[in-house]
């Protein structure tokens, strides 16, 4: 069964609306910064730190990876309506391996930080990353 963490945007978040296109915009500035800190420390971090390949279809990401130990995720953007602001949703199939679901994890709460919203992890525990 697949499982799901969700990143609701919140009066206190950043952005109220966010697209998908903005979406891959933060994971490759993810993947740019991580870039970054393997080149402080001399050591090639980028594709541990983010081993998937991002490909937008049909108004979702999906991050699939050759890599050992890794799978496939999805990322989508939904909206409640035009007053309710935007949430994300990340998905991992049953099939995904357990570097999908750290890998998810710590994406997660990146997006959620970044943008200041209220994520619900996969177990259901929630975390607030913006001013109450």
């Amino acid at each position: 069964m697949a499982s799901h963490a969700f990143i609701k945007l919140v009066g206190g978040s950043i952005k109220q609306y966010i697209t998908v296109d903005e979406v891959e915009e933060l994971f490759h500035y993810y993947k740019d910064i991580t870039s970054k800190t393997g080149e402080q420390l001399n050591f090639a971090y980028e594709s541990s730190a983010f081993p998937y390949e991002c490909k937008q279809a049909n108004g979702y990401l999906t991050l699939s990876s050759e890599e050992r130990g890794y799978s496939k995720m999805y990322v989508g953007v939904s909206s409640a309506g035009d007053e309710q602001p935007s949430f994300l949703q990340i998905t991992l199939l049953s099939d995904s391996k357990y570097g999908d679901k750290n890998k998810a994890n710590e994406f997660s709460k990146f997006l959620a930080k970044k943008l200041k919203g209220e994520l619900t992890l996969f177990n259901g525990r929630k975390m607030y990353y913006y001013k109450r």
